[in-house]
């Protein structure tokens, strides 16, 4: 209801149609919010409670109505006459003022829908001011001035339908929302303007939707509250609107229509005298002039029965003015609760004392909650259990619950069923609290345990310090530290640095950070073998003796150690030295480090930096970091406990490169002799002298190793192994180790020697001996298999094999019935040191595996034939190629792909997975072979009309490399010349073309490999003479070897018994024929060409 109900009710009914025409003209002329929304709640005292100060902030806030009685007050004499005289001048002359008026006099408080609107405008600020307002109010009787108490509208048929997410509103607890569409704004705004603010709110059924109108009646759940805007202003800028409204819901209502947005329409401003108002009020006006004004009822618009108005959606009065906009408006009803009898119902009380007493266990455990329940005390004058309503939605409005369960407390009527909801919801906090609670007294427990734990150690140390019992830990640790230091021989630079940071010790809190830092840099300082030396037997013979019980041949390393221990022998002191083994998988280079280790009497350690790509592993990380370490050679010096160790670096052909640095570039500082005597790591920052250090790295090819770090390197090639030196060394030591790790040490199983040559011949070509020893490994097992399969279980019973220990073990774990995934509880009985025992196999037993039965153990052949060709026929070759895996033969075919006709043109195809540079190589022999052909058989044009395939077998191999030059040409002037290559000829040199033969790489592999292949004689380049004479005599054995400097020499050696008449007339009988058909062909052809030049002159 409006001030200035004490008016003339006939008066009032004029002013409220001319107000809401000016409303509905003011909503047409301004599309944004007004300002005067929020001005407009200060003028007038409040009817109901004002909400909390916290409301009006974006936080939301729950806390239930105050209804408290207050007298309100009675405007003075003036302000009565002043509204007495506004309205009979509003009467006569309206203006656009009077909506600025009217909007600063509406009231904050809750208001029922009023009978009058005009009745705003009479109390603005200006009534005072206006004509005849001196004395008229005067005359006026105080009954006629008093003011009518404000009441909620019992009925409200349609409202402003607003979606609320995730809770539902209860009736009598406060709720602040945030409106973001500006229609739905301007329309809160208005229905304020007009004292008519009254929406209903209902709950999403999504709980993640975002939106301010309801387009569908399926996205809200049609049972929720019927609010009160108590409060609206708007907040942010006004390209980003937002409003915010703070509700208050009085009651339960139920949606039973929807009407939803409609769409874009230009709003319409009413025609004078054509209000809403006028025409749903105007009969009921006349006809109910002396009413009673306490019903505050509105009579709707729907009672017309125009026929207009029938075909148009009918809309209440009060929301009549929303129709053309972009709003939910929804058709509610009120909902009662059931009616119950406190005193014979037993069940209420009994719920209402459970709801209680919970709050009051959740008020024991939550602060926030009991805020909510003093204010809630506060507030209610009445005992919590004289209405059950109203605990219940208490209840349920404080608790956090899911939004189903909060909208299924609100939809219940029953008043029972709705406490016994409410407690369930209340239940679940409690249990949510006592959760919390247990959690945070876990964690106070663990630190006052820690904190007690603290000061009793600390207590303790006191009392230790005051009887001389136990010194402070800081002054043993400073103690152990400077025992240790004294006891080496720290350079000046290093002890520098070792008494800064015992000076940082002693001035550190043992519970500070720092001091970990610091203790475990001075553990490291401390822990390096600072001037510690172990003492190095130099005795020619001992080594000798010990590199040739560990590995057969590899003279070169040998030599080379030996020469090492020569030097220190004289000097009595030797400088470390960096030695790289370079050569094929298998043939020991990894081992070898250990021997030489062994047979100096120094420590070994080995590290590989295959794959490595982090320059911390080789430098250290900075002490910053946290967890940071020195590098691996700091490692190795604190593991070894000597400055001069042998360190084995493997694999440093294979080094990687990440994001974190390239540790080749790393390791050029530590293998350079004349840098590493005084190598920096990051963790130490101090110089460590690491000349001492014997360094030994190994590589499989030099190709991949940075050139400035292969410079600072000493090479040493290693070669495969040749047949003689692969039998030895599989009877010397891959036979009896393989013997006795497979069980058969004392057994009487022979590998014959024969057995051993066919697995070298037909199984193991490679040039190193691992894989031979996986052979005679297989041959082992086979073995033992056959024997106990043979004897069978009677001859080797468990029961002998397993110790009491392990018999006890067995038996628990059969009682064991843990899935083998699982490691069981038991597991400690289930286990021994020692369970087993090893087996003697039985004297009477004799294996013989020979090269007859040797099928039976390793299956089939692997290489049928020692060559791939027995004959080679015209146009085949073989090359030598070195490989990683050492020496291979390398056959290059050339075919011609069509018949050799006058007319066919020359080409050459390649294949065979060729690199650039074998590529290269097929061009210049190409090349080089049709001048050699033009030259010295001018008469065998088989170049120029022949169209060749040269091919390289294995082409899922990639092959490269220039040394297969003079095999290519080879292979093209057999296949131009049609003769055969000499049998037992393998060759190996590049070729220029001009027919010069270049120095190649890898004599030895490749001569290795021609012998392997069945070769009597070796074709290669005279400037690798000096190699061959290097070549142990084991390995030429039985090869000639031919140098060559031109390839002249080298078509002496592959064709000589070649008849050059025979060779230079080759091809002329199947050219001639040909070409006679050829110059027919061109004569042809020139006459049409004749004639048709003929017929252009015409």
């Amino acid at each position: 209801m409006l001030h200035g109900q004490n008016l003339p009710w006939r008066i009032a009914l004029r002013q409220a149609s001319k107000s809401t025409s000016r409303v509905a003209a003011s909503r047409a002329s301004s599309p944004f919010l007004p300002a005067q929304c929020t001005a407009s709640f200060a003028r007038y005292p409040r009817r109901y409670p004002s909400p909390p100060a916290a409301l009006l902030s974006r936080n939301f806030t729950t806390s239930i109505s105050r209804h408290k009685e207050r007298t309100p007050k009675t405007p003075p004499e003036a302000q009565e006459e002043d509204k007495e005289e506004s309205e009979e001048e509003q009467t006569k002359k309206p203006k656009v003022q009077e909506e600025a008026e009217g909007v600063e006099t509406k009231v904050k408080a809750p208001e029922p829908i009023p009978k009058a609107s005009d009745a705003r405008g009479s109390s603005s600020g200006e009534g005072a001011s206006g004509p005849g307002g001196d004395g008229s109010g005067k005359k006026r009787k105080q009954s006629e001035r008093s003011l009518v108490k404000p009441s909620i509208p019992e009925v409200y048929p349609q409202v402003m339908a607003i979606p609320i997410g995730k809770r539902p509103l209860f009736p009598g607890f406060y709720k602040a929302i945030t409106i973001r569409n500006k229609e739905v704004g301007q329309a809160i705004a208005d229905m304020v303007k007009r004292g008519q603010p009254y929406i209903g709110a209902f709950l999403l059924k999504d709980d993640d939707a975002d939106k301010d109108v309801i387009d569908d009646p399926n996205e809200v759940y049609d049972v929720g509250t019927f609010c009160q805007v108590t409060s609206a202003f708007p907040v942010g800028p006004d390209d980003n609107f937002a409003m915010t409204c703070v509700l208050y819901p009085h009651r339960r209502i139920k949606m039973t229509g929807l009407k939803p947005p409609t769409a874009d329409k230009p709003q319409e401003t009413p025609a004078e005298g054509g209000s809403v108002v006028e025409n749903t009020l105007g009969e009921a006006a006349v006809k109910d002039t002396e009413g009673d004004q306490s019903k505050g009822d509105v009579v709707a618009s729907f009672e017309e029965s125009s026929p207009e108005a029938l075909k148009a959606p009918h809309y209440y009065e009060a929301t009549s003015f929303l129709k053309d906009r972009k709003v939910s408006i929804a058709n509610v009803e009120n909902l009662v609760e059931e009616s119950f009898d406190m005193k014979n119902n037993k069940v209420i009380p009994a719920l209402v004392s459970e709801i209680v007493n919970t709050f009051k266990a959740v008020a024991l455990l939550n602060p926030l909650f009991r805020d909510h329940i003093s204010t809630f005390s506060v507030q209610t004058t009445m005992n919590v259990g004289e209405d059950p309503v109203k605990l219940a939605d208490f209840a349920a409005a404080v608790a956090q619950a899911d939004s189903h369960e909060l909208q299924e407390a609100l939809e219940e009527m029953n008043v029972e069923q709705r406490l016994s909801k409410a407690l369930i919801v209340l239940k679940k906090e409690l249990m949510n609290a006592e959760l919390q609670s247990k959690i945070v007294k876990d964690v106070e427990n663990k630190i006052h345990k820690k904190q007690r734990e603290y000061w009793l150690m600390e207590q303790m140390k006191g009392i230790k310090r005051e009887l001389g019992i136990e010194s402070d830990g800081k002054d043993r640790l400073i103690e152990k530290f400077n025992e240790k230091a004294s006891k080496l021989a720290m350079p000046e630079a290093v002890k520098k640095v070792f008494d800064e940071e015992m000076s940082k010790l002693s001035h550190l809190e043992p519970a500070a950070s720092e001091f970990n830092v610091t203790r475990n840099y001075l553990d490291w300082l401390t822990q390096l073998p600072w001037g510690q030396r172990s003492a190095e037997n130099f005795g020619i013979r001992h080594a000798r003796e010990v590199l040739d019980e560990d590995h057969y041949g590899l003279k070169d390393v040998k030599d080379r150690i030996l020469e090492f221990i020569a030097v220190g022998k004289l000097r009595g002191t030797v400088e470390g030295k960096i030695l790289c083994l370079v050569g094929p998988p298998g043939v020991g280079k990894t081992s070898i480090g250990k021997s030489v280790a062994r047979a100096l009497n120094r420590q070994y350690y080995r590290f590989s930096v295959g794959g490595l790509s982090d320059v911390a592993e080789i430098k250290g990380h900075r002490r910053t970091y946290v967890g940071a370490l020195p590098g691996r050679i700091i490692q190795a010096l604190k593991k070894c406990q000597t400055e001069n160790p042998l360190i084995l670096i493997d694999e440093v052909d294979k080094i990687g490169r990440g994001h974190n640095g390239d540790p080749s570039s790393a390791l050029l500082e530590l293998l350079d002799p004349e840098q590493n005597n005084s190598f920096l790591d990051h963790y130490l920052d101090v110089p460590v002298d690491l000349s001492k250090v014997l360094f030994v790295c190994t590589a499989n090819m030099t190709d991949t190793i940075p050139r400035p770090l292969l410079d600072r390197m000493e090479m040493i090639e290693l070669s495969g192994y040749v047949a003689d030196e692969k039998i030895a060394i599989a009877e010397r030591y891959l036979a009896p180790q393989a013997k006795d790790v497979n069980g058969l040490k004392d057994a009487d199983v022979i590998l014959e020697k024969e057995a051993i040559v066919e697995l070298i011949n037909k199984y193991c070509r490679e040039s190193g001996v691992r894989n031979l020893k996986k052979q005679i490994e297989k041959v082992y097992r086979k073995s033992a298999l056959k024997i106990v399969t043979d004897l069978g279980e009677e001859a080797f019973p468990e029961s002998e094999a397993l110790t009491d220990e392990g018999k006890a073990a067995q038996k628990e774990s059969d009682k064991d019935e843990t899935d083998v995934k699982e490691t069981s509880e038991n597991i400690e009985n289930e286990t021994a040191e020692k369970p087993r025992v090893a087996l003697k196999v039985p004297e009477s037993v004799h294996v013989s595996i020979g090269k007859g039965n040797l099928k039976d153990y390793v299956g089939p052949p692997v290489f049928t034939s020692d060559r791939l060709y027995e004959v080679t026929p015209p146009g085949v070759a073989m090359g030598l190629a070195w490989t990683s895996m050492g020496g291979a033969a390398l056959y290059v075919e050339s075919v011609v792909e069509k018949a050799l006709t006058a007319a066919s043109s020359p080409g050459l195809e390649r294949t065979g997975s060729l690199k650039n540079v074998m590529k290269e190589s097929t061009i210049v022999a190409y090349s080089f072979a049709k001048g050699l052909l033009a030259r010295e058989f001018p008469k065998n044009k088989f170049f120029e009309h022949a169209r060749i395939h040269l091919h390289c077998p294995e082409g899922a191999v990639p092959k490269d490399g220039p040394s297969a030059g003079i095999t290519m040409a080879t292979s093209l002037l057999g296949l131009a010349l049609d003769t055969q290559v000499k049998e037992g000829v393998a060759m190996t040199g590049e070729l220029t073309v001009t027919g010069k033969v270049l120095r190649i790489g890898g004599l030895r592999e490749k001569t290795v490999a021609a012998r392997r292949a069945g070769s009597k004689t070796i074709i290669f380049p005279a400037d690798n003479m000096s190699d061959w004479l290097e070549l142990p005599e084991n390995i030429k054995e039985g090869i000639e070897g031919r140098p060559v400097s031109w390839f002249s020499e080298v078509f002496a050696l592959v064709f000589p018994d070649l008849d050059k008449d025979a060779a230079n007339k080759l091809w002329e009988k199947e050219l001639k024929t040909k070409k006679n058909e050829r110059k027919k062909k061109e004569y042809k052809k020139k006459e049409e060409d004749e004639e048709e030049s003929g017929d252009d002159d015409d």
